[in-house]
């Protein structure tokens, strides 16, 4: 009885996981990344143009986002709004590229409303004052669909610091 069980117990897992197994190819959906590109564009140009409002960049974030990008956690659009309005009045941003891994996006769950990708970045910044800096670092994050429209719910960025200089002995 309990080997009957245990098989009935299995089968019926396995019939859960096979679609999101099924989902999970070497390639991504061409309309889903059409979809992740897109709303890869807008948090560029709204990078371009060093505008935090609702309007631009805070607005490619759902109402309970996480940003981590920094030391500690950015919760809610507001804050991430607030935190970019503060970083955008200092330091100013140009030559933002963003590029995505080819396997990227990838779908999460069966209902098509959630996906995550990962990739690297490269910006100049210059803080007021200062001389410009080249950057470089890695991304990923967690997309999904908030009223019809593809918003950020989760963001890391990590800056890749630049190589040490080896002292010789």
């Amino acid at each position: 009885m309990i080997n009957r069980s245990l098989v009935i117990l299995m089968a019926l897992a396995m019939s859960f996981a096979l679609p999101t197994f099924a989902q999970q190819t070497g390639t991504p959906d061409p309309e889903l990344r059409e979809q992740l590109l897109a709303l890869a564009k807008k948090f560029e140009d709204a990078w371009k143009n060093n505008d935090a409002t609702a309007l631009a960049l805070a607005a490619l974030f759902t109402k309970n986002a996480i940003l981590l990008e920094g030391s500690e956690p950015i919760s809610g659009r507001e804050a991430i709004e607030k935190h970019y309005k503060e970083l955008f009045q200092n330091v100013h941003f140009s030559n933002n590229h963003t590029t995505y891994v080819p396997e990227s996006p990838h779908a999460m769950g069966t209902d098509g409303k959630a996906m995550w990708e990962n990739g690297a970045w490269s910006v100049a910044w210059q803080v007021k004052g200062g001389d410009p800096v080249d950057g470089k670092g890695f991304h990923s994050s967690v997309a999904v669909l908030e009223d019809g429209v593809w918003k950020k719910q989760l963001l890391t960025s990590y800056v890749t610091p630049p190589p040490t200089k080896l002292e010789s002995s």
